[in-house]
């Protein structure tokens, strides 16, 4: 359906774009102003000029981020649509939340771009949101790539920040289905609070009631004193249920409860203890094929599936395998690893590979990559030794099933000599390979002791103080309770 006949104001310094626009807007019947600065632009609003505005971010005299605030001021009723050719997730967030009624990452189609005009001529106006936006997060954004399935997600993912609608976030393993959810809940209205993630196939099936809702003294076997769940510490926040296709049926009975009352017992108790937390959950299982098998409740999929998010898989945005590596590669240097980079063939072949691991996978490598290797500039033939190794092999086979450490160390080294062809690696290899094992040995301890170093130190046959001092100089982060 065609809007009424209305007045659009055009703001970006690319003429073609201008003029592109100002055709498209005209064949449907809109008049149209257009200009290549934010001067203009705002000299019209002020003026009472225009039913709609179209503005890039960046003009040559303005912002047009900082542009809507002030818009906003003076016309609230004004709709206003932004564009950028920045589009990261920060930028999609700065323009919802600072009032913009949509955002577009060019380059963009124009039957879509003429779809949102039509909407916003023709729905009603409400409340923008408040500019909430932390200017000095610019350079620390959660997620990474420009692709167009990611802007897809951005686009979602601002719309969800002033709301704290259920979010359910689907897709491999590794894709960054957890750093999609810390950023909902630090981009959002409920950041002040705290961002609580348990992982439901990490807690044994018997203890997961107890782990979400706390038990009182005496409530089982064990329970020698009373422990506050994860609701309890999530409160005001954000409780991030990962792997929640790995529920139990019994528990996904109480948390459809809580879901539908609001409230909550703990395990043994009476008094009804009010739930203020927003739920994002995520899971890399299909959870219509676990309804059909009867392993998930169908009723509890629809409380959570309110807005359903999608990761695709690197292989699916093989464009952002570039940016991704770039990031990966800065914060090594930020970390103290030594300063690389890859040559093209290194960067094509990354682009080409599958990554079954996804994101989690490609940053393992890069680790890998800085850790072990003395070239300043990493070339092709160290790439396919190391993604050869990575669970497939040369000749396509996969590694035996009954290969052991041991085995899958030797094979992981015999191919990093292999890459060095006649030269050596340089000096020092045994403490690097010592310091790539123990790491995520002493980090997999930890979690397995919930961050009990005591525990942890016992479980590894360690002096407890030779177990502080190997955390302090890996910098290996350990969270009490995790």
């Amino acid at each position: 359906m065609t809007a009424n006949p209305a007045t659009i104001l055009i703001a970006d310094d690319d003429r073609a774009i201008r003029t592109v626009l100002g055709q498209a807007l005209g064949r449907v019947g809109h008049d149209v102003r257009a200009t290549d600065n934010g001067s203009r632009l705002w000299q019209w609003v002020e003026q009472g000029e225009g039913d709609l505005v179209i503005t890039d971010v960046v003009m040559p005299d303005a912002n047009g981020l900082d542009l809507i605030p002030r818009i906003k001021r003076i016309r609230p009723d004004l709709k206003i649509i932004v564009m950028s050719a920045r589009s990261t997730l920060l930028t999609a967030v700065k323009a919802t939340e600072r009032g913009a009624f949509e955002y577009l990452p060019k380059p963009f189609d124009l039957n879509e771009l003429l779809g949102i005009v039509d909407r916003a001529l023709n729905e009603p106006d409400t409340a923008g949101a408040q500019e909430r936006v932390r200017e000095d997060q610019d350079e620390k954004l959660p997620l990474i790539g420009r692709s167009p399935a990611m802007q897809d997600i951005y686009r979602a993912m601002a719309r969800l920040m002033a709301t704290d609608l259920t979010v359910m976030i689907t897709g491999e393993s590794g894709t960054g289905k957890e750093l999609v959810a810390r950023a909902l809940h630090e981009y959002g209205k409920r950041r002040k609070g705290p961002f609580v993630a348990v992982n439901m196939a990490a807690i044994p099936r018997e203890l997961i009631e107890s782990e979400l809702f706390g038990h009182e003294k005496g409530a089982f076997t064990g329970a020698t004193n009373s422990e506050i769940g994860r609701f309890r510490q999530a409160q005001h926040g954000t409780l991030f249920l990962d792997e929640i296709g790995d529920m139990p049926l019994d528990a996904q009975t109480r948390l459809l409860r809580v879901l539908q009352e609001g409230e909550y017992t703990t395990v043994g108790g009476r008094v009804p203890i009010r739930a203020d937390v927003r739920i994002v959950a995520a899971t890399h299982r299909d959870l219509t094929q676990l309804i059909a098998k009867g392993m998930f409740r169908e009723d509890l999929y629809y409380r959570l599936n309110v807005v359903p998010i999608r990761l695709p898989p690197l292989r699916e945005r093989a464009e952002d395998t570039p940016e991704l590596v770039r990031h990966f590669l800065a914060r090594a240097a930020d970390e103290g690893l030594a300063v690389k980079s890859l040559d093209r063939e290194a960067m094509g072949l990354l682009q080409q590979y599958r990554w079954p691991g996804n994101v989690r996978e490609l940053e393992n490598l890069i680790r890998r990559l800085t850790a072990l290797y003395s070239e300043e500039v990493i070339g092709g033939d160290i790439i396919r030794a190391e993604l050869n190794q990575s669970g497939r092999r040369a000749d396509g086979a996969a590694p035996p099933d009954d290969e052991g450490l041991s085995g899958a160390v030797e094979r992981h080294l015999a191919q990093y000599f292999d890459a060095h062809r006649d030269s050596l690696p340089s000096p020092g290899l045994y403490d690097r390979v010592l310091k790539e094992i123990e790491r995520p040995l002493i980090r997999l301890s930890l979690n397995a002791t919930h961050g009990n170093q005591l525990k942890a130190a016992k479980l590894l046959g360690l002096n407890r103080n030779t177990l502080r001092k190997k955390i302090r100089d890996l910098e290996i982060e350990v969270v009490k309770g995790a």
